[in-house]
């Protein structure tokens, strides 16, 4: 019946990833619409999910599980992947953990074809360039930076990413919210203008700062010096995003990598029908947040995690009251009952015709 209502037969809307009827879309190399011109790095274009820190229950990141990640979001055909982007990630993991982890993340990323971004965020200009400088050194295809714990005002953005601007040699996104302790503006849109005509690097923009759609029809309109804007806020607006001009995500969204890669080739390639049944999967999905308490990017995502192979528990670092950051790291278990496990696996089987069929842990 939905297939129906949509005006498309069943064995066109099981194709989009090949796990059912072949598709006639499997055109994920197909050149994009033609009103949708590439500007800047293609590489640095498409749904680009944020990896979810792993732990062991000491509260120890699990390395090993981060990087098997990478291969599981390699092997799902995302364009590409980033870390350490997340709050808790970027607030709760120690400068050495972090830059421990950008040495395995590009060591592994090496060859595959998806692309790694790297997380630079500094609570100031030094802190921020210690990171830029390890990224440079470890050469993912690009960086994200947001702005500045200390920063409060928009002369403060501008210095801390010329700043930037100086030692990156790599596409730079611009997240233009910051982080928990952040009190300061969103960069407006005529700075991330001013710093895309600056530098070839600049001009790709994660775009989370209200109003979205009316910056981003504002940031779109300022190409050639607005290289790319990317969807975010947990991608519930995405594909409405896509039609505005929106060419990719980006959210800790990563369990559901194939997914998203299916919502993406398909839209970007002109399949608008499949991409929205595709989409529909995944919202049906992200919508237990209205019915399963906690972390609405974490939480049950962690369980997916584990059903895919990927991660061996449940566990996340915590922040303490008023999000300050504890002494020593404080673990916790995301806990399910047996009826809310029940209702994530039923979600799962719905979303089978847009998940990669296979083993991600076997070689290509």
């Amino acid at each position: 019946m939905a297939a129906g209502t949509l005006g498309v037969a069943a064995s066109e809307l099981f194709s989009a990833t090949g796990s059912a009827a072949a598709f006639p879309d499997d055109e994920s190399n197909a050149a994009p619409s033609p009103e949708r011109e590439i500007i800047g790095d293609p590489r640095v274009r498409g749904p680009f999910p944020i990896l979810s820190t792993p732990f062991f229950e000491s509260g120890e990141v699990d390395y090993e599980t981060l990087a098997d990640e990478v291969k599981f979001v390699d092997w799902c055909e995302s364009p590409g992947m980033i870390w350490p982007q997340a709050g808790d990630a970027v607030d709760l993991l120690t400068k050495e953990e972090k830059m421990r982890g950008m040495e395995i993340l590009a060591e592994t990323a090496r060859g595959r074809k998806s692309a790694l971004c790297l997380g630079v965020q500094g609570k100031n200009i030094d802190d921020m360039l210690d990171y830029a400088r390890k990224a440079e050194e470890v050469e993912p295809t690009a960086i994200i930076s947001r702005p500045p714990d200390d920063g409060k005002t928009e002369d403060d953005l501008r210095e801390y990413w010329r700043a930037l601007m100086k030692v990156v040699n790599r596409p730079v996104i611009i997240q233009t919210s910051g982080g928990t302790t952040y009190k300061g503006p969103a960069p407006s849109v005529e700075l991330l203008i001013e710093l895309g005509k600056e530098s070839p690097y600049f001009g790709y923009v994660k775009e989370e700062s209200s109003p979205i759609e009316a910056r981003m029809h504002r940031l779109i309109a300022a190409k050639p010096a607005i290289k790319r804007v990317f969807s975010a806020m947990g991608g519930f607006a995405w594909l409405y995003q896509c039609r505005i001009g929106s060419e990719g995500l980006i959210t800790e969204r990563a369990p559901f990598a194939d997914v998203l890669a299916a919502v993406w080739r398909n839209y970007d390639s002109g399949n608008l029908v499949v991409a929205a049944d595709a989409f529909s999967k995944l919202m049906l999905m992200l919508n237990l947040r209205e019915t399963i308490p906690g972390n609405n990017l974490r939480g049950f995502s962690l369980y997916i995690w584990q059903k895919r192979g990927v991660f061996k528990n449940r566990l996340s670092r915590d922040y303490g009251p008023n999000n300050s950051v504890p002494e020593k790291p404080v673990v916790s278990e995301f806990k399910l009952s047996d009826e809310q496990i029940a209702e994530l696996d039923l979600r799962f089987e719905a979303m089978k015709p847009y998940l990669k069929e296979g083993d991600w842990k076997q070689p290509a």
